[in-house]
């Protein structure tokens, strides 16, 4: 089996694959000063919970945009997997070209979506990442990153209105029943869900504007079906489109590495 580790700024998710069939995920909080026998620990307790050992592992693929948790995952691999994990950096094989100014600069999680939208999709793509920050990054018809935009993530939002303005509550992200708000609850709740709508539908619409051929656009994280349900221009939500993107690394880099 494969243990595809995706460590985002504010989860961390654990997928765990027999082939290309995704068993089991579980997601934790992340923490940069987590010790890779705290890793261990919520491991051992996830796999037994499932009925799976430890020993079910044959390889291990980690992207990170928290640096600290690289090194940490790496030692727990080594420590209870005895595997030495591939992690998404330089000296990966994706398969794409990046036509960024600083290839360097692009995340591992939106090269590892990008070549997972391309595999699975194999047309232009438009990827629209719900994650701590709301990014889209857009794929040419011949798979190539060609670049994408950096938004503030909802959450961030959130936090920032409830901080910022005394009078504001905390609110749980649902969609209200109406867009005009009856009390102030409500009217934060429209506020950000549909406002979150207009940023995505009109960051898309000018994306799709400099595209040749009209590319597809793809949902996943956190808030990407309350977004997608409401949207006017995402065509489909894949939740585990990161974590197949790391399978996918994985099987195209395993010849060389494994």
């Amino acid at each position: 089996m494969l243990l595809a580790i995706d460590v985002g700024n504010t989860n961390t998710v654990f997928g765990l694959y027999e082939g290309k069939d995704l068993l089991r995920t579980w997601r934790v909080a992340t923490r940069s000063e987590q010790t890779k026998d705290e890793y261990a620990v919520l491991l051992r307790g996830f796999f037994s919970m499932a009925g799976y050992e430890l020993s079910e592992v044959h390889a291990i693929i980690i992207a990170s945009v928290v640096p600290p948790t690289v090194h940490a995952l790496t030692r727990m691999s080594e420590s209870y997997f005895n595997r030495r994990p591939m992690v998404v950096g330089p000296g990966i094989k994706t398969g794409i070209s990046i036509f960024y100014d600083n290839p360097k600069e692009v995340g591992a999680d939106r090269i590892v979506n990008a070549v997972a939208a391309f595999e699975k999709y194999q047309q232009a793509v438009v990827v629209v990442d719900f994650g701590t920050a709301t990014t889209f990054d857009c794929i040419s018809s011949r798979g190539e990153y060609l670049g994408g935009v950096i938004a503030p993530g909802i959450m961030i939002s959130v936090e920032a209105l409830f901080s910022r303005a005394s009078k504001l509550p905390r609110i749980e992200v649902v969609r209200p029943k109406n867009v005009i708000g009856k009390n102030t609850v409500n009217s934060m709740q429209s506020g950000i869900l549909f406002g979150y709508v207009g940023l995505v539908d009109g960051i898309v619409e000018r994306i799709r504007a400099e595209y040749e051929t009209p590319p597809k656009v793809i949902a996943t994280g956190g808030f990407s079906t309350l977004i997608a349900s409401e949207s006017s221009t995402i065509s489909l939500v894949d939740e585990n489109l990161t974590l197949d993107g790391l399978r996918i690394l994985h099987d195209r880099n395993c010849e060389e590495k494994c």
